[in-house]
């Protein structure tokens, strides 16, 4: 076994395996949401650099505020 294989946390039924990497499902739902911002944005200004610094900043704190509300549930 691996060290990351150490690292999983108790609560198995907040993950999801993705190629064998447990991921917890807030970063995955942040990613999807920063992806929806930056199709949204982007078919909405049709330029890249504001599409792609706000689907950045929206990725960024839905990581961070789910993070840490699922870190002060356990």
């Amino acid at each position: 076994m691996t060290t990351a294989g150490n690292l999983r946390s108790a609560r198995a039924d907040h993950q999801v395996d993705i190629a064998g990497v447990p991921w917890p499902t807030y970063k995955l739902i942040a990613l999807a949401i920063g992806a929806l911002v930056l199709v949204v944005v982007g078919v909405a200004t049709m330029s890249a650099a504001p599409a792609v610094l706000s689907a950045a900043a929206a990725t960024v704190v839905t990581w961070l505020a789910l993070g840490s509300v699922t870190s002060a549930g356990q």
